[in-house]
């Protein structure tokens, strides 16, 4: 009886094994992503940054708008801003690229400008990183990392760490020695389709006698394939920034995000 008993436990167990479906393979969020580079359509954008230390304060920034895409990537944006403390004031409230131009409007960029002008002019550089996120997904190089380096994935997201060093050599960008060791904690979170529904970094930069400076920036997309197209400001509310003359307080470029600038002590 025993044996019977045994023998049809074991065949019970061989059904159920046999019966349970195979886990599927995620799917490839970089191939995912490079089916909606489709031209007049994009993605919307939505970003909360939190940072904290060396005396200043804490800041909290958001971020929120429309990104184009063409065939085969961004091609224009549109993006408003918000900040609370810290150095708030000092970024613009809008910034639009498009073409060969970048537009800039409110806080210091409005500043002394002539009436009836209301946004600043400056050559276009798409390879500009146009939010707070230092991981930058449209990226090809970088979204592949964040998949492959990643030490886990559960419940549709890749949760790894890279160093500042090993994103500068993804972007082709030197960076600070100091810096280049720090580690960027991330999570990245897909759907069913491989689409990417948001992404969390956290570092931590120790200036030694200085303190520490965190950061928390969390970014995420929705509307993959929405119709967007976006459009230059007014020629008659817009003045270029080489017209402004030497004695003007306007910057002389839109922050572009660049990593060595995350690392510098204000």
């Amino acid at each position: 009886m025993k044996r019977i008993l045994a023998v049809l436990t074991l065949a019970s167990s061989a059904a159920i094994i046999a019966a349970a479906p195979a886990q599927a393979a995620p799917v490839n969020p970089a191939k995912a992503l490079k089916k909606q580079y489709v031209a007049g359509h994009g993605v919307r954008v939505s970003e909360t940054a939190r940072m904290s230390g060396l005396g200043t304060g804490s800041q909290v920034s958001t971020t929120t708008g429309a990104l184009e895409f063409g065939k085969s990537g961004i091609v224009a944006t549109d993006l408003r801003y918000r900040a609370k403390g810290g150095l708030a004031g000092l970024s613009p409230t809008r910034t639009i690229t498009v073409g060969k131009h970048s537009y800039a409007q409110g806080g210091i960029y409005s500043e002394g400008l002539p009436e009836g002008k209301t946004w600043v002019r400056y050559p276009n550089d798409m390879s500009q990183r146009s939010t707070s996120q230092p991981l930058d997904i449209f990226d090809s190089k970088v979204l592949k990392t964040l998949v492959s380096k990643a030490k886990s994935f559960k419940g549709g997201t890749y949760r790894g760490a890279l160093t500042f060093g090993e994103l500068g050599k993804l972007y082709g960008e030197p960076i600070n020695k100091a810096l280049g060791k720090v580690k960027i904690n991330y999570a990245l979170g897909v759907n069913s389709k491989g689409l990417i529904t948001g992404i969390r970094s956290e570092y931590v930069i120790d200036f030694g006698v200085l303190g520490k400076s965190t950061a928390n920036v969390s970014t995420r997309y929705t509307g993959w394939g929405a119709k967007i197209t976006v459009k230059a400001p007014p020629s008659d509310a817009v003045i270029d920034f080489t017209e402004l003359g030497a004695e003007t307080e306007v910057p002389q470029e839109i922050p572009n995000g660049s990593l060595n600038s995350l690392g510098t002590a204000r």
